[in-house]
């Protein structure tokens, strides 16, 4: 199981998964160039997707791996969208977390006010608060716990004792760029999930991926596609709802029975 992550995120995001499936499956989940462990890139122009489907391609291929499910959370299922329009072969099964050809402007924007601006804070709870100050909206049912758990997925600590946003602030560069958001159409990628077990998970209040793109996206899919909508979540479910783990489930389970 191959797990790529959002935008800002990085692995520590699907720890929830790893609890619950670690053992039955294997699951590689790296941080993508710029994020936590790994190391910040000399040109942060190289921060697009096509670079990190080469760093992908030849982390597989150090690790001997040919077929996996790919759980793409965001960027990282654009990520998985150019998997399937290069080696659709390399596919099991695919999970296409809250993202999909066509983005939402609403959402785009809202990722284009915070992305790539450094954060610098206290404590972890100080951490977890200003994250419910800017995301409560997304995930109104969280307690501080879940706000703690996010920090943490999120934040580190630096070398002074504060804790900060655990990724290289450039990766915003290559979205400030003029005609940065022109790009092909990936509406055509949707028939190389064909005959795929895929599910698209969308949260409810999402303001990235639409009900209607959604929609297209099983219909484009065909037989063996699902889309599975997560309550009272926006951008992105983060797998550990309990209509996420049935739906993950049922995927799954798909792609076992062949």
């Amino acid at each position: 199981m191959l797990c790529l992550p959002g935008l800002t995120r990085n692995a520590r995001d699907f720890e929830p998964l790893a609890a619950r499936l670690a053992g039955p499956w294997r699951l590689i989940c790296p941080d993508l160039r710029g994020r936590a462990e790994s190391a910040q890139a000399k040109d942060p122009m190289t921060y697009v997707p096509l670079t990190y489907l080469q760093d992908i391609s030849r982390l597989l291929a150090d690790l001997a791996i040919t077929r996996f499910v790919a759980i793409g959370t965001s960027l990282g299922g654009i990520i998985t969208m150019l998997i399937a329009a290069t080696h659709r072969e390399w596919l099991a099964g695919a999970l296409l977390n809250d993202v999909g050809p066509t983005l939402e402007e609403a959402g785009l924007a809202r990722i284009r006010t915070y992305v790539g601006i450094g954060q610098s804070h206290p404590s972890w709870v100080h951490a977890a608060r200003a994250l419910e100050e800017s995301n409560g909206d997304v995930y109104p049912g969280y307690g501080l716990d879940q706000w703690l758990a996010m920090a943490k997925r999120l934040y580190r600590l630096n070398s002074a004792g504060r804790v900060v946003l655990d990724y290289d602030m450039r990766i915003a560069e290559p979205l400030r760029v003029a005609g940065s958001e022109a790009s092909v159409d990936m509406w055509p990628v949707m028939q190389a999930f064909r005959g795929i077990p895929t599910l698209v998970l969308r949260g409810e209040r999402s303001d990235l991926l639409s009900a209607a793109t959604a929609a297209r996206m099983v219909e484009d899919i065909g037989p063996g596609a699902e889309c599975a909508v997560i309550s009272n979540v926006g951008h992105a479910p983060v797998l550990d709802e309990p209509e996420s783990v049935a739906a993950i489930d049922r995927l799954l389970a798909r792609v076992l029975n062949g």
